[in-house]
């Protein structure tokens, strides 16, 4: 049965405001296709109240080539100087600090980081980025969103690896949006890493073939999947991503170095983002032992009242439609 789109705003509606993009609808999800049209509505209005320009596609226009203007955007030389797309001082501090190193090996999208406003790269620095340079809010706000959580906060990082190719881990490009880093009493460290997640919808991936040997070992010596689970996300998959995120996780805590004691693989998306809510819950079901993952809405998030009181208005006006 088809599900009625009531809660999605009209063609006319995105039109008007330079918002319809055929790529948010999602075929037989129509709940997920209201959301990612109302994100995307959000974001332009967004953009309006607070007398930002709007953006183009491509985010650099070529002369001679098609250019059309998209309102969930902000031009790229606007944004680079101005840091329109970054909420508070903090995330902005910790965007421009993590854009002015490279880490080997990474892969990072600048263009969408300044420039989208629908882009969960800038999501992870509005949510944690004040987090990033208060070290002692950021303790307070790791222990009361996992309390459990050993150690006590030395830092946050963002689009992180702890080794990109490195055959110790996972020999592989993936990497975590944001990554919580505490120190224990013993000299070693925990660790909670974040995949953020707005405007995503869910999508088949396959891992690579010629790295599965290490993926089924990561997973085999972890000990946390259900017998045969692994099944279900080594070929073509949704959750391919989710499970080689948590792999690398899962490969920190089995490193030789002995570094990372505890650690866990948190998802955060919106409420209203159901493709990630339905993948989390079918992850889940392939754990013996959830220990090491978890999954989180933003609401939940900005509902624990650790984040500052002004930050977590702001991020609900910029992110939660209605």
């Amino acid at each position: 049965m088809h599900e009625p789109d009531a809660a999605s705003p009209s063609r006319d509606e995105l039109e008007a405001a330079w918002c319809w993009d055929p790529d948010d609808a999602v075929p037989r999800r129509p709940a997920m296709t209201a959301f990612r049209r109302r994100a995307r509505l959000q974001q332009a209005r967004w953009r309006e109240e607070n007398g930002h320009p709007i953006g183009t596609q491509p985010h650099v226009p070529v002369e001679g080539r098609p250019v059309r203007l998209v309102g969930s955007r902000i031009p790229l030389p606007y944004a680079r100087e101005m840091g329109a797309n970054l909420l508070t001082p903090g995330a902005l501090d910790a965007a421009r600090t993590r854009t002015s190193f490279v880490e080997r090996h990474q892969s990072f999208d600048h263009q969408r980081l300044w420039a989208d406003l629908l882009a969960s790269e800038a999501l992870a620095f509005n949510l944690f980025g004040d987090l990033a340079a208060e070290v002692e809010r950021a303790d307070s706000a790791v222990h009361a969103w996992w309390p459990d959580t050993p150690g006590t906060v030395r830092g946050v990082r963002f689009a992180h690896s702890p080794g990109r190719f490195d055959p110790t881990f996972l020999n592989s490009l993936r990497a975590f949006d944001v990554a919580i880093v505490l120190d224990v009493d013993d000299g070693t460290e925990s660790v909670v890493v974040l995949d953020i997640n707005y405007h995503e919808r869910a999508k088949t991936e396959i891992p690579k073939p010629t790295n599965l040997a290490r993926y089924l070992e990561v997973a085999d010596k972890s000990g946390v999947f259900k017998p045969g689970a692994v099944d279900a996300v080594k070929g073509r998959s949704d959750l391919a991503v989710m499970w080689l995120e948590h792999l690398l996780l899962l490969s920190m805590l089995q490193h030789e170095s002995g570094t990372w004691n505890w650690g866990r693989y948190v998802v955060v998306h919106p409420t209203g983002n159901s493709d990630f809510a339905a993948m989390c819950a079918r992850y889940r079901a392939l754990l013996a032992d959830e220990t090491t993952f978890a999954s989180v809405t933003v609401e939940e998030l900005l509902d624990a009242n650790v984040v500052a009181a002004k930050t977590a208005t702001a991020l609900r006006d910029r992110y939660l439609p209605g």
